[in-house]
């Protein structure tokens, strides 16, 4: 009879309908999924709220210090493309880039990329952190989605929106999961003991040396002079970004714990250095302190301690913050004039140099009583040497992958927009609209 199977019981057979034991079958899933795992409410709310700040810093934060910066009849278009970085990395983060970067290691260089194809098998509670697997996933996606949003700073003011939207998906799934496998998933880079508590490499290295390339290739704007559009809205995006940032670096804990503490500590002890040692110099050399460079200043601050934030006390991170400040404000008002790129917003010379420094000074300044590894300074001179073959490792791969991607950008799409285009405005020309209605 249809419905109806048949139980031993000790000699005996008993029929029993199949939907009476149903419930039990859909019951016991999540009890099998979980089994030895036992949820940690502390954690998982922490992470949860963690995974926020970091959306938070793309959108609206980024969106909004990029677009402040950029001029006047192109500010929409610069906000449309870290809006839609974000949304776009969403999706191929789900589809294939968190199985590249955390699935099992091949080879040392990336994970298997069928593993958690469309997210698939990520179920239960991590029984090494305490919240559900799929909390990881989210948390690792926003800092896909801001890497790959941050080097459109370098592009903006001359580059097809189509072109931008062929780059996010390509540079989504070739450069940064890679990278992050290094070291965050097992790959060459863990297992010689790099040190990046929440991205120095992966995120700023990574995004700076691909905005620099990209700029190369994609060549100066017509018009280099840039007079941000909206200094106050620049501001304000740089104070969402070091808001955000307590979830990026804190966050990066993985816990609720003491390591979060120093995490969050740091971040606001090297900021406050990076912003104080940007100002006074730029006062010094130019003869006055600016708000766009006071922001600036932030956002060197945050991206310096970035690779340090779990390893160093806050004597260290104050060196940190203060050294990344200054040689970003270097790298900004002297080099990019005396090399002569284009580095529109400067993702180079901040997130670039800045993430540089403070991946190098992570190798001084590691302080074992915070967490266990050692630096320079407390007699570990190796981790110095370990710390700079990760930022050439991520200068050589993300530089000659960004090109390649550029390069076929370039063969499908084209890359810049018109002349006349570019001397009218991206928001007109791309999106049929104005930030100013004048």
């Amino acid at each position: 009879m249809g419905g109806v199977i048949s139980i031993k019981e000790g000699k005996e057979m008993r029929r029993v309908s199949i939907w009476a034991i149903l419930p039990l079958l859909f019951t016991a899933i999540p009890a099998f999924a979980q089994e030895g795992a036992k949820l940690d409410t502390g954690n998982t709310a922490w992470m949860l709220t963690a995974s926020a700040l970091v959306v938070f810093m793309t959108v609206p934060g980024l969106a909004l210090f990029y677009g402040g910066l950029d001029r006047t009849k192109s500010t929409l278009n610069t906000i449309a493309m870290s809006l839609v970085a974000f949304c776009i990395v969403t999706l191929t983060w789900l589809i294939v880039g968190y199985s590249i970067a955390y699935g099992d290691d091949i080879s040392s260089f990336i994970g298997n990329p069928g593993q958690y194809l469309f997210g698939k098998g990520i179920s239960g509670i991590n029984p090494d952190t305490g919240y559900p697997a799929l909390l990881d996933l989210m948390f690792q996606l926003t800092f896909a989605a801001i890497t790959t949003a941050l080097v459109s700073g370098s592009l903006v003011g001359r580059m097809k929106f189509s072109a931008w939207i062929l780059f996010c998906i390509l540079w989504s799934i070739i450069v940064y999961p890679p990278i992050a496998h290094w070291v965050w998933g097992g790959g060459f880079l863990s297992s010689h003991g790099a040190l990046d508590f929440a991205g120095g490499t992966v995120v700023h290295i990574n995004a700076g040396i691909a905005g620099l390339v990209g700029a190369l290739i994609l060549g100066k704007r017509k018009d280099t002079t840039l007079l941000p559009s909206n200094v106050p809205l620049v501001a304000l995006g740089a104070g969402i970004l070091w808001f955000g940032w307590f979830g990026f670096n804190a966050g990066s804990a993985l816990a609720a714990d003491t390591i979060a503490v120093y995490a969050m500590t740091n971040t606001t002890v090297a900021t406050a250095s990076a912003v104080l040692a940007w100002m006074f110099v730029e006062w010094l050399v130019s003869g006055k302190p600016t708000v766009v460079g006071i922001s600036s200043g932030i956002i060197a601050g945050l991206v310096a301690v970035t690779p340090a934030a779990g390893f160093v006390n806050p004597v260290g991170a104050i060196f940190v913050g203060a050294l990344g400040g200054i040689f970003a404000f270097f790298a900004v008002a002297k080099l990019k004039s005396a090399l002569g790129y284009d580095d529109a917003l400067d993702v180079f010379g901040i997130h670039g140099v800045a993430g540089i420094v403070g991946a190098i000074l992570t190798g001084v300044f590691a302080d074992p009583s915070v967490n266990e590894a050692a630096g320079l300074l407390y007699g570990n001179a190796k981790q110095v040497l370990i710390q700079i073959e990760g930022v050439i490792a991520t200068i050589v791969y993300s530089g000659i992958l960004t090109a390649v991607i550029v390069i076929v950008a370039k063969a499908l799409t084209g890359l810049r927009v018109s002349e006349d285009e570019e001397i009218e405005g991206l928001d007109s020309g791309q999106h049929g609209e104005s930030a100013y209605n004048l």
